[in-house]
Formats: structure tokens, C-alpha cells, sequence
């Protein structure tokens, strides 16, 4: 399987008034608005959290941030609602008290990516261990993907299998298809597997909990399109 950066969702773009408003932070120096402006300027996870702190961002924005672009992420639809909700519920209650589930929570991959997956089941800490999510805390991440397809199986997936995230899932709900990409090796992952309706699917880390592939995918949406 390849990996490219080529479809990548499009750039959020900035303001005079906001280039003004981030010089006047310390987030860019004041020379470095053109660049801003052009969509040239990469940025930080930590330059993108001052952001929120200044209001410039908000952190109800679907917003993500890869390889230093913060890009518009596409909205959700009700299939994507609908997978989401039963991902979290049958996850949540299988793995109660050995695991995490996050919902729509940034993943620190390094400096300049830090993704927002559908479901991320992370390590279990104590409510007052406020520990920042890297690959090391991430059993398996689950992109749940309509219009986002070609962004979550591309850039987004390599960006995931650069950092060592060890398996994701990849929920095509155009299809009712489940793919499962595990053993990452550089920007691709060597093992990949298709599960579809009738099928079950045991992540890796938990060999013991099955999912069945009708429990959390809803009806196909763009059948046609899956091609």
C-alpha cells in the first residue's frame, strides 16, 4: 500500500485581523504575516494550543493539524454520527476499566501533527494523571469515513503509521467496509485486512473482545462511489 500527502482537506485561512491578533500574542513574528496569509507559515501543536488560548481558534472548530497545516476537517453526517456512537458504546462497556475510549480527541503524534481520530482507545490513567495522548498511550485508533475516505486512507493513515501507532481501523461507511491496517513500517502499514458485514473483528490489543462489523456500521451511503 502508498501513502501520500495528496489529498489533504483544505487549509484554514487567516485574517489581517487575525495575522495582527497572533503577532500580538507571541504565536508569529510580525514579519511572518504574508506568509500567513498565503498559507505558506506552518505551525505547531503548541503555537495552535496559544491560539485557543487567545481566541483566535476555538476549540469547537473541527480543525486538525497535519504537517504543520491546519486543515478544515468535512462535517459529519448522521451515518457518521450513527457508527461513532455504537463504536463508543460497545467499546466502552467491553473494555471498562482496561482501557480509554476518546471520542473526536487530539492524538500528539510530533510537533507539527496532531490528528483527531473518530475513536482513539488509549491506555487507562487516574482522573488526576491529565497525561498528553502520544503513540505510546494508543492501543488502536478507528477512522469512521464517508466523505473523508481519501484523507483518512491517505495522509492521515501515513501520518498514523510514521508515528507507530501499531493498528487503525478504517470504517467506509459508502460500502459497510472495515479495513484494518496493522504493523506500521515507515509511512505504510505491512498488514492489511478487509472485514465486511457478517464478518467480526478483534483488535490486537484485546484479542478477546470481537466486534461484529454489523454492530456499528449503518446502512451504505454512497454505494456507487466506492470505487
Amino acid at each position: 500500500m502508498t501513502t501520500t500527502m495528496t489529498g489533504l482537506p483544505p487549509m484554514r485561512p487567516f485574517t489581517p485581523q487575525e495575522c495582527e491578533a497572533l503577532v500580538a500574542a507571541g504565536i508569529i513574528a510580525d514579519g511572518e504575516q504574508a506568509d500567513v496569509l498565503a498559507g505558506a507559515r506552518l505551525f505547531t501543536g503548541e503555537e495552535c494550543r496559544n491560539m485557543v488560548k487567545a481566541g483566535i481558534l476555538d476549540r469547537r472548530d473541527r480543525l486538525e493539524l497535519i504537517e504543520g497545516k491546519i486543515v478544515v476537517m468535512a462535517p459529519i453526517g448522521e451515518h457518521h454520527h450513527a457508527g461513532t456512537d455504537w463504536l463508543n458504546m460497545l467499546l466502552a462497556t467491553a473494555l471498562l476499566g482496561r482501557a480509554m475510549v476518546r471520542v473526536g480527541g487530539s492524538i500528539f503524534l510530533n510537533d507539527h501533527n496532531s490528528p483527531q481520530p473518530d475513536i482513539a482507545v488509549i491506555r487507562l490513567h487516574p482522573i488526576t494523571d491529565l497525561v498528553r495522548i502520544d503513540p505510546s498511550e494508543v492501543y488502536f485508533l478507528i477512522e469512521v469515513a464517508d466523505s473523508s475516505l481519501r484523507y483518512d486512507s491517505g495522509p492521515k493513515l501515513a501520518r498514523y503509521a510514521a508515528a507507530g501507532i501499531p493498528e487503525v481501523w478504517i470504517a467506509n461507511l459508502r460500502i459497510r467496509e472495515v479495513t484494518v491496517y496493522a504493523d506500521p513500517s515507515g509511512s505504510e502499514y505491512a498488514t492489511v485486512t478487509t472485514h465486511r458485514p457478517g464478518d467480526s473483528i478483534s483488535p490486537r490489543a484485546f484479542s478477546d473482545l470481537t466486534l461484529a462489523v454489523d454492530q456499528f456500521m449503518p446502512p451504505a451511503t454512497h454505494e456507487r462511489d466506492a470505487q
